[in-house]
This record gives C-alpha cells, structure tokens and sequence, in this order.
C-alpha cells in the first residue's frame, strides 16, 4: 500500500514538496481523520501509556487522556488560522510562517532547529515499540545482527515507501492501522476481562500494586488515584501535553495537507473519538498487573514497554495475539514516516533553502527533502539499535520540553504581531536551557540516572509540575518584558511578509492558490533576514 500510494490522488510525480510533503494539499476529512489519528496515536502510544499505568500508576498514564480531550478545543482555535496563512503564502513548515510573519530567519531557524530535535527521538520510539513486539514475538538471533534483523527489515521498508510516496503512503496505510487497532481494543477490553476475572479484580489487583511501598524509595510503587499532592502534577501534565502536540511539525504537516480550513475544525470535533479509545488502551496497563505478566527483557532487566506485548502473549489465542502485534508495528510505521517527512521539510526549507542555497527550485526541494527524510530514520535506527533504550526515552521528555517553547512565536503569532523577534528569540533559547537542566536535575531513584521523569518542582515551591509548562511560563514572562523594552528602545522589528486577510482566508478565496499555481511560483518567498 506504501508504494502503490505514489499514485493515490496524484499525477504520477513527486517533484515538489506540495506533492510529496503535503500529499497535494488535498485530503478531505474522511482521509485526514485516519491521518490525523495516525500520525498523534503512534504505537508508543498503543505500548508506553498502559505500560506507564503498569509501572506507576494514573498520574504517569491516565493523565495523557484528558490531555488528549483538552488539545482539539485549542487546535480548533488556532490551526484554521494557520491552514489559512500557509495556504495563501506557500508556507509547507510553522517555521516558514514564523519566518513570514516576524521577518527573521534566526527564530525561523530556532523553530526548525527545535522540531527536528524533538521529533528524531519520537521516531525512534517508534522502532522501541515495534522491537518491543519483535522480542515478545521471539524473533531474531543470539548474534547481533539476527538480533536487530527484523528492525532492519522494517526500516527498510518505511524508508523505501516514504522516500517514493511522501505523505500520501502513511494517509493510506493509516485505515490499516486504525482499523486494526480499534479492533484490538474492541476484542481486548471484552474478552480480557472475562479471562481475568472481572473488573473489580483488575482494579483490585491495581492497587495493591501501587499503593505498595517501593523498598528502593520508602514510598508508593505509585499512584492509583491521586490526592490532593498529586494535583499540580496530573494538571500540568495535562494541559503541557496538549499545547505541545500541535506544535510537533508531524502533527503541522497533516493539517496542511487538508484542502480547506473547514476540514481542520471539522477533524478537531470528531478527533476526540480516539480518546474513548485511549482512555481503554490505558486501562490494558491495570490488565497486565492482574495477569502477572513478566516484563524482563532479553538483558535481564525489567522493561515495562514490555507489558502489553507480553499480556496479548500470554492471554490471546496465538492467531489473535499476530493480530495485535501487526496492529502495534503498523502503528510504528505510519507515524514514523510522517515524522521523518515532517523533519525533513524542516531542513529543506529552513536550513537548506534559507542559508544554502536561496534559489532552489522546487524540484530541488524536493530531492533534498527526500534524502533528509531518510537521514533522520537512520538517526531514529542509532538510537534504538547503538544507545541505552533510556537515552532515546530521555530525549523524547526533553522532546516535549523543548518543542513547546516554540509555542509563543507559532500560536501567539497568528493573533497578535506584538511580540518582538528578538524578544521570542531570547524567551525561547532561556527556556530552553532552564527545561533541559531541570530535565537534568531529576534523578530516577531506581536508576540513579538523570532525566529521570517529566516532573519537578516549580521553583521556590514545593508543589510539583510538568517541567515543560513551567520554562513555558518562564519563556513568556521574558518575552513580555523584553518586547516592552525593546519598543521602548525602538528596536527594528522584522518585516511581516503576511496580511490580515490572510488568517481567515479559505479555498476559493482570492490569493488561495491551488497546487498547480503554487509549483509555478516555486512556493513560499524566504523570510528576510
């Protein structure tokens, strides 16, 4: 399907990155639905938020639920406006409208910069995911390379079809996946509780788990139902989740490749059915403590991603067990490859086509997109096959640290020019540092390893939060200040290439070009410098 998708919806050619980027700019709600719904619920999903309930309970796991309510109110708001703007200027990246709206290729290139380093992690556990499966399947040798095999081969084949197919191959392949894994939770959360004895004794066996004391800390295991201590923290995680999901490049990308605005809104109200979904995926993590599923990895050491891939092991007929497996390593590859072309977009145009070379064409663009898309799946592979699996987790909780400090210049500026470039600028390189020390700063107490968790306390209190909200508030604060100092000192601000008209533009309207139109002009004008 990956392959055969080069010539779904197109004319046969992928010789810009309208076409082979944005799948054409042209799917309607019905396919972006499924590309959505791709692209945000990944098989990291499908495997670390009931293995974060197994491990340690409601604030770790559940919280991702109502984040996953809260985040379609604020996309509704703003993501129209940004289909708008970028439609009507060519813009394929949010860093291209940054770069337009405050006239500066230096903040263009923070934003770029940023989303390439939070989404290459996000890739590779995509593939943590899918090993995960790989070695409850038993597949693979003693031996390095037999070890690593099937990874291989899987990558392989996402390169292949990404690099010939660009968006179009994870929009079609996302019905297969979606398709699947409704069907793997549908069967799941009927038969599994049969087997195991009711629901009472699943959340039964739950708690005593969690609400055990860890020897190794003197504390609770974990937390089956917050108190009042766990409040700020559940909160916070909560509602950073979802101001950060949308500012991720891949999630961009899928909203641009819709044909108009009212597709976006559209999307942002019936979104909210994977969120039944996944308010049930995470309760498989209760399942996995009342079935005693062994989470030992083939070094020894207990790995908790291992949960739910062991529970439909142990529990599942073995042809549906294939099933859900296949469900899972599907789920890897559809986002996996709207990740990369998201990156890759990233670097052509705000890298590539902003310092090297000004005057590439958009056939050009397109090359370069392509052979970066493949550069950073094999980053995402060194991660997972070179490096301590904790390395890759660590950077993915500086992933959603980091990509939400983007926030001020992406969302604010689509209401409000106010800010100044340099303010947004310094608001975010600050933040940046003081999430990624506090990030530092957490020590796993099991571990004794640092990036320990998400979560620390808010300076000069004692109550705990998302590390990412809390150097978002630090960005903003600088931000306000800086811009009021620097119009007072009359500062030149950039050169805002955007009009008014532009964020309520729709298909249709004048200046709304089609994609012939835009290959003709070679797409969006570099920002200034």
């Amino acid at each position: 399907m990956g392959f055969m998708a080069a010539r779904w919806r197109s004319a046969g050619h992928m010789e810009s990155l309208d076409e082979w980027g944005l799948g054409g700019r042209g799917f309607g709600t019905f396919i972006t639905w499924f590309l959505l719904g791709g692209d945000l619920y990944t098989a990291y999903t499908f495997v670390a938020v009931p293995a974060a309930m197994f491990a340690t309970g409601a604030i770790s796991g559940f919280f991702a639920v109502p984040y996953t309510i809260v985040v379609y109110p604020i996309i509704f708001i703003f993501m129209s406006r940004l289909w708008s703007v970028s439609h009507r200027n060519g813009y394929v990246t949010p860093a291209d409208f940054v770069g337009g709206r405050y006239g500066s290729k230096a903040l263009s290139l923070a934003v770029a910069v940023t989303g390439i380093l939070a989404t290459m992690p996000y890739i590779a556990l995509q593939l943590v995911g899918m090993q995960a499966v790989f070695e409850t399947m038993g597949l693979g040798g003693n031996n390095t390379l037999a070890k690593d095999l099937p990874l291989l081969i899987a990558f392989a084949v996402l390169a292949a079809y990404t690099y010939s197919s660009g968006l179009r191959a994870p929009a079609m392949i996302a019905f297969v996946k979606d398709g699947l894994i409704y069907l793997v939770i549908g069967v799941a959360i009927i038969y599994l509780p049969h087997e195991l004895g009711g629901w009472h004794s699943i959340f039964g066996a739950a708690e005593d788990k969690l609400t055990a004391t860890n020897p190794a800390t003197g504390k609770p295991v974990g937390v089956f139902i917050p108190g009042e201590s766990g409040f700020s923290a559940y909160w916070t995680l909560a509602l950073g989740s979802a101001m950060a999901l949308f500012m991720y490049p891949h999630s961009v990308t899928a909203v641009l490749s819709t044909k108009n605005r009212n597709i976006v809104r559209r999307n942002a109200a019936i979104l909210p059915a994977y969120s039944l979904l996944l308010g049930l995926l995470a309760l498989l993590g209760f399942m996995a403590i009342k079935a005693n599923v062994n989470v030992k990895g083939l070094d020894g050491l207990a790995n908790p991603q291992l949960a739910i891939p062991r529970l439909f092991d142990q529990e599942f007929p073995s042809w549906f067990a294939g099933i859900a497996f296949a469900a899972i390593a599907v789920g890897a590859l559809v986002p996996a490859a709207i990740m990369s072309i998201a990156a890759a977009n990233l670097f052509t145009r705000n890298i590539y086509r902003d310092f090297i070379k000004p005057a590439a064409t958009p056939a050009q663009e397109a090359k370069v997109s392509k052979l970066a898309s493949l550069l950073v799946k094999l980053g995402a592979l060194v991660f997972v096959l070179a490096m301590d699996k904790t390395i890759a987790l660590n950077l993915q909780l500086l992933g959603g640290i980091w990509i939400l400090q983007t926030f001020p210049a992406i969302v604010i500026g689509l209401f409000t020019k106010w800010f100044h470039r340099w303010a947004l600028l310094t608001g975010w390189a600050v933040a940046m540092v003081f999430g990624t020390v506090e990030a530092y700063n957490v020590v796993n107490p099991a571990t004794k390893k640092h990036f320990g968790g998400s979560l620390a306390n808010i300076p000069f209190t004692d109550k705990q939060a998302y590390i990412a909200l809390t150097a978002f508030v630090l960005n903003l604060v600088i931000v306000v200040v800086l811009t009021i100092i620097l119009r007072a000192l009359k500062v030149p601000e950039g050169n805002d290439t955007t009009h008014p008209t532009d964020y309520l533009a729709d298909r249709g309207d004048p200046g709304v070009k089609d994609l012939p139109e835009l290959l003709d002009e070679g797409g969006a004008s570099p920002a200034k410098s």
